[in-house]
């Protein structure tokens, strides 16, 4: 059991130290993190989930309603709950409250997935994979783009209103908000990680089947998205303050703990046994996506935080991940 631990989570902690100790001796600074973000978010990632995508076939998809209906529920429900608690209840900006959010809901699974829970389950991890990263990719990912594009164009509109006259502000009118949401929206759209795992969905549902030489082709840079995602965290952590407050703990208790417990308890009570209750708990039990930082990174939002929650999540997931393989096996 310890090595079967260790070998699935070994390598992201050992990735994510090597961008540590990069940066601590110099040979990357933060701007090359952001370079590396960019070829991750741009290329790597987009093709990892094409590549993962295109070979999952419908069947496969329909024999596993079960763990597609708990995997929704269980990333794109605490998403909405944690944006609204972030929101109301501890009173965050738009953007932030979208980041913590994602840290709390979404698994690394399109990134360290195939290294995890190939370890775990050998080539029955297609599935988890698949639907996970769709999940995370055709809901979340889209969302969170979203909200951090109209805030931070709220927050330029704000800083660049002329003020007509003392304490009077001009009010934008609604046509506005629609157009500036028109916008914002067709760029989100436009991102190849949000088109990318679409397009590949479309394929999968047509039947059509793309030559396996074209995926294996695709698939080679794609495999680099989740080491060099972790490298680059790694950078990001070392060149920066690391910022742990009750608010980080929390959302990291939140990914690590609460998530994957609920999934466990939830599908055991309902009356599921393996392979679906332990494919479905130990996908959620996969510590936070790297692309939190990244976000952050692009929109200038919480760096410091973000960069420590994915930090926390990783580390303790040695220890998290691992109970739950316990609990599961």
């Amino acid at each position: 059991m310890l090595d079967t631990i260790l070998s699935a989570l070994l390598p992201m902690v050992v990735t994510f130290l090597l961008g540590f100790v990069a940066a601590w001796r110099h040979d990357f600074e933060a701007k090359d993190a952001s370079t590396l973000n960019r070829m991750v978010l741009l290329y790597a990632v987009p093709l990892a989930l094409f590549a993962g995508t295109v070979t999952t076939s419908p069947r496969a998809l329909s024999q596993d309603i079960p763990l597609v209906i708990a995997l929704c529920v269980a990333i794109i429900g605490l998403y909405g709950v944690v944006f609204l608690l972030s929101r109301i209840v501890l009173h965050m900006e738009v953007s932030t409250c979208a980041l913590a959010a994602l840290t709390a809901s979404a698994p690394a699974v399109p990134f360290v997935g195939p290294a995890v829970l190939g370890d775990l389950f050998g080539g029955l991890s297609a599935i988890p994979i698949a639907i996970a990263s769709l999940v995370i990719n055709l809901t979340v990912v889209p969302i969170t783009i979203l909200l951090l594009a109209l805030d931070s164009t709220g927050r330029d509109r704000q800083e660049t209103t002329p003020v007509a006259n003392e304490g009077e502000h001009s009010v934008p009118s609604p046509g506005s908000y629609v157009s500036v949401f028109a916008a914002k929206f067709a760029e989100t759209v436009k991102e190849p990680i949000v088109w990318v795992p679409v397009l590949a969905f479309i394929i999968v549902l047509s039947g059509f089947r793309i030559p396996q030489l074209l995926v294996h082709s695709l698939a080679l840079l794609g495999h680099a998205s989740g080491g060099v995602a972790l490298f680059a965290c790694g950078i990001v952590l070392a060149s920066g303050k690391i910022k742990i407050n009750r608010y980080v703990w929390f959302f990291v208790f939140l990914k690590n703990i609460v998530q994957p417990a609920m999934v466990l308890g939830v599908l055991r009570w309902i009356g599921y046994a393996n392979p679906i209750v332990s494919e479905a708990a130990l996908t959620t039990a996969i510590p936070a996506m790297p692309i939190v930082i990244m976000f952050a990174l692009q929109y200038r939002i919480a760096q410091a935080e973000a960069a420590s929650a994915v930090f926390l999540s990783v580390m303790g997931s040695v220890v998290t991940m691992g109970v739950f393989i316990a609990l599961t096996h």
